[in-house]
């Protein structure tokens, strides 16, 4: 089962609240039979397959592409969710995630699209460098390898140019108890710290008590430039006013706003003192 679907299409994608996504998966776990109401969980978890696929490191011949690994995703994607239960006691997201990622990598490890002759040299290759490496202690390079198997430097690094590898940054290091999957190896540079995601949400939830402090107009024309981006010209048209106008209201709310920060920041820093 191929799938095609526009993996960034997601953007666009009307998310459903959580009461709404809640009543979905009711509907469906009481009829599986319902594609209608699968096909609408698949729409709104279809980020899941993006985030894995993005996150499989993968080095393919260009006969394999970007949107293959996509399809196996989905199909992933497809087969948690007619598989899932809430009674299981995972979460659908996590219990999704593990079902995409090991369909993308089986499906991918599954297509060997080497002829045999070349994967049976590949194996030669392998084989000869791992009994050079127990002889001499060390790994051997390119040029000791190729001595040793009677053939040229070239075509050694020809053969093993052409073993494609699979890696999933899921994939474990180590073995036992002491395995560790490589994603926890990794530092995730983009990520929030704890703290500033909450120092984030207390911004956002001060600048939102601030704003309701300005005058509904000059409210009004920082809603319509900053979240709607609509140009001066275009706020002008919609409150009635000209474009020079709109520039000084938007100074003004800004100036505003600023001032209600400030003050609500050194009314605080007070309090702390006191």
């Amino acid at each position: 089962m191929s799938q095609t679907v526009d993996i960034d299409s997601y953007k666009k994608i009307n998310r459903l609240s959580d009461e709404e996504l809640n009543a979905l998966w009711e509907k469906y776990l009481e009829d599986k039979s319902n594609k209608a109401v699968r096909d609408k969980l698949i729409v709104q978890y279809i980020y899941l397959a993006r985030y894995v696929v993005g996150r499989i490191k993968v080095n393919l011949p260009p006969s394999f592409s970007f949107e293959d690994i996509v399809s196996f995703g989905i199909e992933g994607l497809i087969d948690a969710i007619e598989k899932y239960h809430p009674s299981k006691g995972a979460k659908f997201e996590s219990y999704a995630l593990m079902r995409i990622r090991g369909s993308i990598i089986d499906k991918i490890r599954s297509s060997d699209w080497l002829p045999r002759t070349l994967r049976r040299k590949i194996k030669e290759v392998k084989i000869a460098t791992e009994r050079l490496k127990q002889q001499i202690g060390r790994a051997p390079t390119t040029k000791e390898v190729a001595e040793v198997m009677g053939l040229p430097e070239e075509k050694i690094v020809e053969i093993m140019s052409s073993d494609v590898s699979v890696n999933s940054i899921y994939d474990k290091k180590g073995t036992g108890e002491d395995s560790v999957e490589i994603i926890d190896t990794i530092e995730d540079e983009n990520s929030t710290r704890p703290e500033d995601a909450l120092e984030k949400v207390d911004a956002k939830k001060e600048l939102e008590q601030a704003l309701k402090k300005l005058p509904e107009r000059e409210r009004t024309l920082l809603v319509f430039y900053y979240h709607e981006n609509m140009t001066l010209k275009e706020i002008g048209e919609a409150i009635n006013v000209s474009e020079s106008r709109v520039c000084q209201l938007h100074a003004q709310a800004i100036m505003k706003l600023r001032n209600i920060l400030s003050s609500n920041r050194s009314e605080r820093l007070n309090k702390s003192i006191i």
